[in-house]
């Protein structure tokens, strides 16, 4: 299947099933007349496949050595890019990064198998409003001296995300911008 043919799928499915023209909190605090829940698609074995399948397309030339992102909105994500990266037989490192490191265990606030110092690594998301999770992530990656080469979300809100990811040197790439639900 191309990638256009992806693309276009996965649009479908969310507009169908994801997005819902109604007021809401979103986690930024902002009220918001209309709601994108990716991860009613992202949960589910099509919609796990196409978003996994587009970014790795995204992805096909950039070096790097991991991808992940912020929980939970990243973890579905993660999970299918790591499943496709076994069967392609082109093994992808993954990671998740917690909103704070476990109180137990061995303390993490990066799972999954250990990034080392200079390693390169692609974030990815679900939804990014102002990209304050995304933001985080980054921050908390940068203080193992790991480098955020990009940050790849399923659709930008288009309210600040981009500008905030800007101002900390990591560029924003999306699938989907707000406006192309909204029409």
């Amino acid at each position: 299947m191309s990638s256009q043919s992806l693309k276009k799928q996965l649009f479908s499915l969310i507009k169908d099933n994801a997005f819902f023209k109604e007021k809401i909190t979103l986690s930024s605090g902002k009220q918001s007349d209309y709601y994108i829940d990716a991860r009613l698609i992202t949960l589910t074995s099509e919609g796990a496949y196409l978003v996994a399948s587009t970014i790795l397309d995204m992805v096909k030339n950039d070096n790097y050595d991991a991808i992940g992102g912020p929980t939970i909105g990243a973890d579905p994500i993660v999970g299918a890019i790591a499943a496709l990266g076994f069967i392609y037989k082109k093994p992808i490192q993954t990671f998740i990064v917690r909103k704070k490191a476990k109180e137990h265990g061995k303390r993490r606030l990066i799972e999954g198998p250990e990034l080392k110092p200079g390693s390169k690594v692609i974030l990815i998301d679900d939804v990014a409003t102002t990209g304050g999770s995304l933001v985080d992530a980054v921050n908390a990656l940068r203080q193992e001296k790991v480098e955020v080469i990009k940050a790849i979300v399923i659709v930008d809100r288009q309210e600040g995300a981009e500008e905030s990811l800007a101002e900390i040197n990591c560029p924003l790439e999306s699938i989907f911008k707000a406006e192309e639900f909204l029409k």
